[in-house]
């Protein structure tokens, strides 16, 4: 105790030995003066001065920790604004996706309406596959994928919406596939090829290639599952008309056949001959009908053959009828199936009143009575097809 009571009274000694009694001398003008700073002033002086230290420190100390505290919380602020700007960045990439795929899908079911509309005449809910056909066709649904998965909640409506359009597209795409099918039996049990005739129509296209820009302004397409649609839909159009326009109807209305397509013996010279197609006798004016639908597009003289008619039936079909007696159509009228456009004569080089009648496909004469001769299955058919083709026709006319 008298140790430490020493130490004190040691540190207490050093401090007062720092403050001691001074008298200064001042000496102005010849004048002295005294000035005496005694140790308790400078003791009191020394006190202030260091409660000012201490205070300006504490002060300064103060300033310092709000200072840190300051930028923590700025940074703090910061950070939260960073975040907010990325929520809001991340807001407005939604619902511009959003937006896009509504304007996706909005494209894609006009696309939908108008290839409903165009080939089959009627709204997109009333087409539905045959009997039989929808399970078939599940394997094969259109995969349109506009939705992203991860999307929010918010999307499921878009979602409900391309569903929708795949079931119809699918839909769409089996009774698309089940007529051609059949339209496709049919053209081959005719005689003719249905792969060269859809691959012949395909390759008369053409034009500059400019990108398809939806409404969003960006070049796209719908992708490989409506080009498969758009494939099926124009396979189905190529068979389908061209049942419709093979002639299979009587050109006249007569039992007779005097000569068949093929070779045979000139009638005016015995030697051999071809004969591009099929005679029918019967009396000087016998109604001449048209075989099938089509647009008359000659009614005239051709040398061996004296008065003709031609009948464009489309999808390269022509019929020719000829030794005519008198004509009842112009060129430019469009004829039905049965309609009368003609009367059997004996112009040309002919023996006596008949019908020389012929079917040329892409130019070429082929046999008629594979067409005139066509089986119940076949008409069918056909029957269906130009219900379809008919309906389509008489819808734009009306419009």
């Amino acid at each position: 105790m008298s140790s430490k009571s020493t130490g004190l009274r040691h540190w207490r000694q050093r401090v007062s030995a720092l403050f001691q009694d001074h008298e200064i001398f001042i000496r102005t003008h010849g004048h002295v003066r005294f000035l005496r700073v005694s140790a308790v002033w400078q003791k009191r002086v020394a006190l202030i001065a260091g409660a000012v230290l201490l205070a300006w420190a504490g002060v300064t100390l103060a300033i310092l920790a709000n200072q840190m505290l300051s930028s923590g919380e700025r940074a703090e602020v910061a950070a939260q604004k960073a975040a907010a700007t990325a929520a809001e960045a991340r807001i407005a990439k939604y619902r511009d996706r959003v937006a896009e795929t509504a304007a996706d899908l909005e494209e894609r079911q006009d696309q939908l309406d108008e290839w409903s509309e165009t080939h089959f005449g009627v709204e997109p809910a009333a087409v539905t596959p045959e009997a039989g056909t929808e399970a078939k066709a599940e394997p094969a649904t259109l995969e349109t994928s506009a939705i992203d998965p991860n999307l929010p909640p918010e999307a499921q409506a878009l979602a409900r919406i391309e569903k929708r359009q795949e079931r119809f597209a699918a839909r769409l795409l089996a009774a698309v596939n089940e007529r051609a099918a059949k339209a496709e039996v049919a053209v081959a049990k005719l005689g003719l090829d249905p792969r060269a005739l859809v691959r012949n129509a395909a390759s008369g296209r053409g034009g500059p290639f400019i990108p398809y820009r939806g409404t969003t302004g960006k070049a796209k397409a719908f992708g490989a599952s409506f080009a498969a649609l758009e494939g099926a839909l124009f396979r189905m159009e190529v068979l389908e008309r061209t049942l419709v326009a093979v002639p299979s109807g009587k050109p006249a209305d007569v039992l007779m056949l005097s000569s068949s397509f093929g070779y045979r013996s000139d009638p005016f010279t015995g030697a051999g001959a071809m004969h591009a197609g099929l005679d029918f006798p019967g009396p000087l004016g016998t109604p001449i009908l048209a075989a099938a639908p089509g647009r008359v597009v000659f009614v005239g003289q051709k040398s061996g053959y004296g008065n003709v008619v031609e009948v464009d039936h489309g999808q390269g079909i022509l019929t020719r009828y000829a030794h005519l007696s008198g004509f009842n159509t112009a060129v430019g009228a469009q004829v039905a199936a049965g309609q009368q456009i003609a009367k059997m004569g004996s112009t040309g080089r002919s023996t006596g009143s008949h019908l020389h009648f012929e079917v040329r496909l892409n130019g070429v004469a082929v046999n008629p009575r594979r067409f005139l001769e066509a089986k119940a299955d076949v008409l069918e058919v056909k029957d269906d097809a130009r219900q379809r083709v008919g309906a389509l026709a008489a819808s734009r006319t009306a419009s």
